[in-house]
């Protein structure tokens, strides 16, 4: 590593520190005042308030990271026009691709480490700070529990065990609900395909009911479609249902497999989990238009048309990121271009801009 190299990659963390600083701080005082009176009429001590926000700040991390890669980089080579170290380089024969190139290899990195700290860190403090929220700052009683790629609730009148709920369209398939007596013996068991909010109530399709309250043999019912008087409303199961974001992409790798060998319908959590891959990456490709941007004349550059041009470019990824992963669950797109869509369109402009660039 030259001398450049070193000098290149040291601005580059030091403000990529600075101004992912900026991002969390900002985000942690909107959130904060956007919960406050939650908080307060909650009462919350202190050491819940921080210890919930604290718990917040991985997900603001690796939601953050690319935008932050982009602005950095507009920040740094704006800089290096201004004070006319581009002009110097480039009278030494330096090419402006080789001096670009230590910060496209440290953003690589960054995309690993993302993709890494999304796997095996945000997943479980995103739980911890939900768990803070609904049972010691809201005290509401932990009535389910999403383990083993299944979800566990207990309702008022019975213990509930379905194999996924689309909280979308309300309905609950692969569900099986246990009745238990004061002596915690099985009096009577449902076994449903699924189960739809209609209308107020819940529907039963190719619904099975076996009754033990008889010390005989158990007696069996069977009802194409039935409507049961479920205290339990979609809301009731929406707290318990596990979100993509907070599983990693293992994890929802295999509650994919589970819920597609069991004939259930994947193709959301399949654009989730290419997600998982396609997110980390925009980094590098944010960060080649940020330097083509900068270097696309050695005046350019400055603090505030920097951060500007940096939170249209961030804006308009998310909006297409945002709008492709919608028709990727809707079914218009395939699970892995939805995905991807976004990635491979500011790849083309990222790749035009940075062949433009004059060395």
């Amino acid at each position: 590593m030259t001398v450049l190299d070193r000098y290149i990659v040291r601005e580059f963390c030091k403000l990529f520190l600075i101004i992912m600083s900026s991002f969390v701080s900002l985000s942690l005082i909107v959130d904060f005042f956007g919960r406050i009176r939650m908080l307060l009429s909650n009462k919350a001590t202190i050491s819940l308030m921080f210890s919930y926000f604290f718990f917040k700040i991985p997900m603001i991390v690796s939601l953050t990271i690319p935008v932050t890669v982009l602005v950095t980089a507009l920040i740094l080579f704006g800089n290096l026009s201004r004070h006319n170290e581009i002009v110097a380089m480039k009278a030494n024969g330096i090419s402006l691709y080789r001096t670009s190139l230590p910060v496209i290899v440290i953003t690589g990195l960054i995309c690993i480490l993302a993709f890494l700290f999304s796997e095996f860190i945000t997943p479980h403090t995103n739980r911890k700070a939900e768990y803070i929220r609904l049972v010691e700052i809201q005290k509401q009683a932990e009535a389910g529990t999403f383990k083993q790629n299944q979800i566990w609730y207990r309702g008022k009148q019975g213990i509930y065990n379905f194999k996924m709920f689309d909280p979308t369209n309300n309905i609950i398939r692969g569900i099986t609900i246990n009745y238990l007596n004061q002596n915690m013996d099985i009096t009577t068991r449902i076994d449903a395909e699924r189960a739809e909010w209609k209308d107020g109530g819940w529907v039963f399709y190719n619904l099975l009911v076996t009754s033990f309250e008889n010390k005989g043999f158990p007696s069996f019912s069977r009802f194409a479609t039935k409507v049961m008087p479920l205290p339990e409303k979609p809301s009731d199961f929406k707290a318990v249902q596990e979100d993509a974001e907070k599983m990693g992409y293992l994890e929802l790798k295999k509650y994919i497999h589970k819920i597609r060998e069991e004939g259930y319908d994947a193709s959301r959590y399949l654009v989730d989990m290419h997600g998982k891959t396609a997110f980390p990456c925009v980094s590098l490709i944010l960060a080649i238009i940020g330097i083509s941007f900068s270097l696309r004349s050695e005046r350019s550059g400055g603090l505030t048309q920097s951060m500007g041009v940096g939170i249209v470019i961030g804006f308009s990824y998310w909006f297409v990121y945002a709008f492709s992963l919608s028709l990727g669950r809707s079914g218009t797109l395939p699970p892995f271009l939805s995905a991807w869509l976004a990635n491979i369109i500011f790849a083309a402009v990222a790749g035009y801009l940075f062949l433009r660039v004059k060395t």
